[in-house]
């Protein structure tokens, strides 16, 4: 790959030191080994997001940066691969009627706001602070998929304060996906069973249609600010699209209270490794 050439007139020493802060160091691995650790990364994010009605952030983010990126353009990348594994997670869900189309579209209001604020603080914020917002999220996933068992029988009743908090709650999902490279799902999930009563199916097929848009804008905004390897996110999603229809079908013939706690064992073992990750950075 031919050297950058950087312009050092006095008009452009601002817009240099920019384009150097989202350029450096954003070289992920694309050796043999690279390509197959994409792979198979992709087939566990489409079973994870089958599975749980996530994007897969939780595992793509993490798996980039072991790859190379920094944290800061391994979330951006993770944005784009979110796109077509959400909408065949989507489709696999809708076959079975377990999709609430309103209140996909009421949340998506919200993240299409949340979702730009959050991928200007990813453009913004330090990396140490990436690091441990992203130990916060997942430590209170957690305890969510812990404290709560859905009913697999319920459904959505809107009203108007219905509305109003799904658009309320979809402007900070889209904040904290944008800025943790994740889809959303892992909130939107729990938040729509725990809030506002979906049964956890219908929740996992609502949370990934509405991610579908939200992760499109932000990849574009993200892609302005030039922090997204395509490559990379193109073939983690792509694989991750066609195994998705896979974790659909083990979600339905499982129990609510066994996916939770599936779910909550899988996020542990994240959160030990990310803690660990964040205190090497912070002392650095």
């Amino acid at each position: 790959m031919a050297d950058s050439v950087i312009d050092c007139s006095p008009m452009s020493e601002v817009s240099t030191a920019s384009t150097t802060a989202h350029t450096e160091e954003n070289h992920v691995d694309e050796s043999p080994r690279g390509i197959a650790v994409m792979v198979v990364v992709g087939v566990l994010v489409g079973l994870l997001s089958g599975l749980f009605g996530i994007g897969g952030g939780t595992i793509i983010v993490p798996a980039l940066v072991w790859l190379g990126l920094t944290q800061r353009h391994a979330a951006a990348t993770s944005m784009l691969a979110i796109v077509p594994t959400s909408v065949s997670g989507v489709l696999a869900y809708a076959v079975e009627g377990n999709v609430d189309w309103i209140a996909a579209l009421l949340m998506f209001l919200g993240m299409f706001i949340g979702g730009q604020i959050g991928s200007l603080l990813l453009s913004r914020l330090p990396e140490v602070v990436l690091r441990w917002a992203f130990v916060v999220f997942m430590a209170f996933i957690i305890a969510s998929q812990l404290i709560f068992i859905p009913s697999r029988d319920s459904s959505i009743e809107f009203n108007l304060v219905t509305v109003l908090l799904m658009i309320v709650f979809g402007v900070l999902a889209g904040i904290l996906a944008g800025l943790l490279g994740v889809g959303g799902g892992a909130i939107c999930v729990p938040a729509l069973s725990i809030l506002f009563g979906a049964s956890d199916l219908i929740a996992r097929g609502t949370s990934l249609l509405s991610m579908f848009p939200n992760a499109m804008t932000t990849t574009v905004a993200n892609v302005r600010r030039k922090m997204v390897h395509a490559k990379a996110g193109l073939i983690i999603g792509i694989v991750a699209a066609l195994t998705a229809p896979l974790g659909t079908w083990i979600a339905g013939a499982m129990s609510p209270r066994a996916g939770g706690i599936l779910f909550a064992t899988y996020l542990t073992v994240l959160l030990i490794r990310s803690i660990w990750v964040a205190l090497k950075v912070t002392r650095k």
